[in-house]
């Protein structure tokens, strides 16, 4: 028997457990996988460390850096040094700034689209969105038909594409203009999530993010239980009983910290209401793949260029320059669509990869010391990411229930941040808000 069992150990789960057994309260964390972290996994390529899931850190992000610096873990800069390069409609051609140049009406469309989406975005509540003046309408709506709505260019609708892309893990068409415009508010506006310089992009964990997770769980010690997936969660008048592949135990209060469309994988007893069953089926984890290519110098430095790129051709769409020293080894990462990618062969998924970095660096990018990749949709245990791609139509249905209390049960995870909603810091924050809430009720 234990005061509170923690569902999950990436960052929310993890900080859940934090702040309850720092204020003397027993909790136990069960997590499914065989490591912790969640959607952080650090693995390696050409023997340095190399983020698989969840990399940057940013201004504003106080919640994550402030853990971090509490466990000793430091952050060193994104490289940004020289030109970014921009492969489109079959040219190649170096910008600056975080918006390529591709011509005058196009700058001019885009600047014309970007104020448009502010001002939207800014007039969506974060906490609760579903409230806004013409919520129903803009839940109603795509991102791709509110772009078509305000009459985007195809050169504009492309380039949001891209975001779209590495935001949720999914197009347009697929996430609601609700949540769009309220992600954006919680990240403080776009330029805050889309810019390398003073945004979501400016930093890294040296290391890699894991350890953040890693030295959280050893704090907690055996409190943390790996290979322990939760399969039902029985509610009774003294609290719940949890059932998990190591056995049972009983908890006053239990705290579900894993994304919303894996809750259907618990079986709740009594039932969840209607709503929060819905709510699990209509809030679907997007699908992104990562790819890394390790070379001896980092080359594309000595050609003038960042590192960082933008592709309308796949299947790597968007890259950074990761590597961990300023003479070498080189570290390319690039995020990839997983739709044609994930059901490739290793060898052909290197192939393209790389034939995708030569032609944005140069043909020495065929040529690494090692390449890996990952691919978040395909994983057996919990699939998908970065995040939600939330669909038109479920903010103003089932958003009311994000994280709503069920008695004795309490809802975290990025998903359910009001601060940087998807992010490493939208997990902490999450984390913290539901330790609080059980807290007060202990």
């Amino acid at each position: 028997m234990v005061d509170v069992v923690v569902v999950g150990a990436g960052f929310a789960g993890l900080v859940a457990a934090r702040e309850l057994t720092r204020q003397g309260h027993d909790v136990l964390v069960f997590e499914g996988r065989d490591r912790v972290g969640g959607r952080s996994f650090t693995a390696s390529v050409a023997g340095l460390p190399a983020d698989m899931g969840g990399t940057f850190v940013g201004p504003t992000q106080d919640a994550v850096l402030s853990l971090a610096a509490e466990l000793h873990v430091s952050t060193i800069p994104t490289h940004r040094d020289g030109m970014n390069v921009i492969r489109w409609r079959g040219w190649a051609r170096r910008y600056s700034g975080t918006t390529p140049k591709l011509s005058l009406t196009g700058l001019l469309d885009i600047a014309r689209l970007r104020w448009q989406f502010e001002r939207v975005a800014h007039a969506v509540p974060i906490a609760t969105p579903w409230a806004a003046r013409r919520a129903r309408d803009l839940d109603g709506l795509s991102l791709g038909d509110w772009l078509r709505s305000v009459r985007a260019t195809t050169s504009s609708h492309d380039l949001m594409a891209i975001m779209t892309r590495v935001t949720w893990g999914c197009e347009p068409e697929d996430v609601s203009m609700l949540h769009a415009a309220r992600y954006v508010h919680a990240a403080g506006g776009l330029d805050r999530l889309l810019d390398v310089e003073n945004g979501a992009q400016q930093d890294r964990f040296s290391g890699g993010t894991q350890q953040i997770a890693q030295r959280a769980a050893a704090e907690l010690g055996d409190h943390v239980v790996l290979n322990a997936a939760v399969r039902r969660i029985h509610r009774h008048g003294a609290g719940v009983t949890i059932t998990s592949d190591r056995g049972q135990t009983e908890a006053g209060f239990v705290i579900v910290a894993i994304p919303p469309a894996h809750r259907g994988a618990i079986e709740f007893d009594p039932p969840l209401p209607p709503e929060y069953q819905e709510l699990a089926k209509h809030w679907p984890q997007g699908r992104l793949s990562k790819a890394f290519a390790a070379y001896s110098t980092p080359f594309w430095r000595a050609n003038g260029l960042s590192g960082q790129a933008l592709s309308d051709q796949g299947p790597v769409f968007i890259t950074f320059d990761v590597s961990p020293r300023p003479d070498g080894p080189g570290i390319l990462m690039g995020f990839v669509d997983a739709r044609a990618f994930d059901s490739l062969p290793i060898d052909q998924r290197r192939r393209d990869a790389l034939r995708c970095f030569a032609a944005l660096f140069g043909d020495e990018a065929l040529n690494p010391l090692d390449y890996t990749d990952y691919r978040w949709g395909t994983e057996e245990f919990a699939p998908g990411g970065p995040t939600a791609a939330v669909p038109p139509g479920s903010w103003t249905r089932y958003g009311p229930v994000l994280r709503k209390p069920v008695g004795p049960i309490h809802w975290a995870g990025t998903e359910t941040a009001d601060e940087w909603t998807g992010y490493l810091d939208g997990a902490v924050r999450s984390g913290q808000r539901a330790a609080a809430e059980v807290s007060a009720l202990l």
